[in-house]
């Protein structure tokens, strides 16, 4: 689509049209007419702010010469800006009757066929004027109506996007609701069970440990399930995010014997913060489900404007259990370090065992 020019390259070319007209129809013998249809020419620049007096200002110079350009230009801005057809009609026979009276002989005979054609001529350059001009005004309120009509729709299917999400949702908690947290209430229950069953002492920490998490996953599962019901209402205040602090209760709870060492400032950003947590997270789930029977040491470490965090786990003394997973976790971390400035390594150690390392830029503040 083309690009309109600026209104003011317009003004200007309408302006320097008025004033070719007046050359064309330039007499020296008669400076009154002339110094009109000048005022006239200049008048166009007032013409997008104030047409109405536009019109008026270069009436004049139609009334006392030949040059009616001005006074065109300044008829078709005002049937561009102006809706009362009235205005305009009498506009138009303004124009006409000036054009065809000649001052200071202002007598109209209309008698004469010459009148007459001369008469109908100007009634129909004033009417093309006025009509052109009710043109653009049309073609500009039809592009504002389209504009509004491409924005509603837009609107409408954001809206409807927004439903088909929300449905979705809804049916991503049904079945959390009904199939997850069911199994997950299963597991809980027999691991109470079993925990007050066993006579074996390391049976039932065991069992108690996995009582606990299936506990704690319960909540959690409970939140998200809440969180994903809530979808098109008022925002849910999300569960607290982790801190430094809990990595602590994180290696108590994690059903591994664990050694920590954590020697971090106070300070650090919140994204660091649980950055720090997800990867010692992610590294004692990866341990306990593929390294039973391992040990895991936590390294958390400040050094020269970063956080270093290692966690290796021995070599398992258990044979590890086929159990599903997506293998996305390593990966999540590596992006989630990668957008922090950092990076993430892992690989198998010499023992046999499997550490994870992160250097996380951070900057500590008071």
């Amino acid at each position: 689509m083309a690009r309109r020019p600026p209104p003011l390259l317009l003004d200007a070319a309408a302006m320097a049209m008025a004033l070719l007209d007046v050359w064309a129809h330039w007499d020296i013998t008669e400076p009154l007419r002339m110094a009109f249809g000048l005022a006239a020419a200049v008048a166009l620049l007032l013409r997008r702010r104030q047409p109405l007096l536009t019109f008026l200002l270069t009436l004049p110079a139609v009334l006392l010469s030949d040059a009616v350009f001005a006074c065109l230009a300044a008829l078709y801005t005002l049937a561009s800006f102006s809706r009362p057809r009235t205005l305009l009609v009498l506009g138009a026979l303004a124009f006409t009757f000036a054009d065809t009276t000649s001052l200071p002989s202002g007598a109209l005979d209309l008698t004469r066929t010459s009148t007459v054609i001369s008469l109908g001529y100007s009634a129909a350059t004033a009417a093309a004027a006025v009509f052109l001009g009710q043109l653009v005004q049309t073609r500009r309120a039809l592009s504002l109506r389209l504009t509004e009509i491409s924005e509603a729709h837009d609107h409408q299917e954001l809206l409807t996007a927004q439903a088909a999400l929300a449905k979705e949702r809804a049916q991503l908690a049904r079945e959390m609701h009904d199939v997850v947290s069911h199994q997950v209430s299963l597991i809980a229950v027999h691991a109470g069970a079993l925990q007050v069953g066993t006579a074996d002492p390391d049976t039932k920490e065991a069992a108690a440990t996995i009582r606990r998490l299936s506990v704690q996953t319960l909540d959690e599962l409970r939140h998200m399930v809440g969180v994903l019901r809530a979808s098109g209402g008022r925002p849910t205040e999300l569960t607290p995010q982790p801190v430094l602090t809990d990595i602590q209760r994180l290696a108590d709870n994690c059903g591994l014997r664990t050694e920590l060492k954590m020697d971090l400032p106070g300070g650090l950003p919140p994204t660091v913060q649980r950055a720090v947590y997800r990867t010692v997270q992610e590294a004692l789930t990866n341990t306990r489900k593929h390294a039973p029977g391992a040990t895991a040491r936590i390294d958390l470490l400040h050094v020269n404007g970063a956080v270093h965090v290692k966690v290796t786990n021995t070599a398992p003394t258990q044979p590890a259990l086929p159990l599903p997973g997506a293998h996305h976790g390593l990966i999540g971390l590596r992006q989630r370090a990668e957008l922090l400035g950092g990076t993430l390594a892992s690989g198998p150690t010499d023992d046999g065992g499997y550490e994870v390392r992160a250097v996380l830029p951070a900057e500590v503040t008071d």
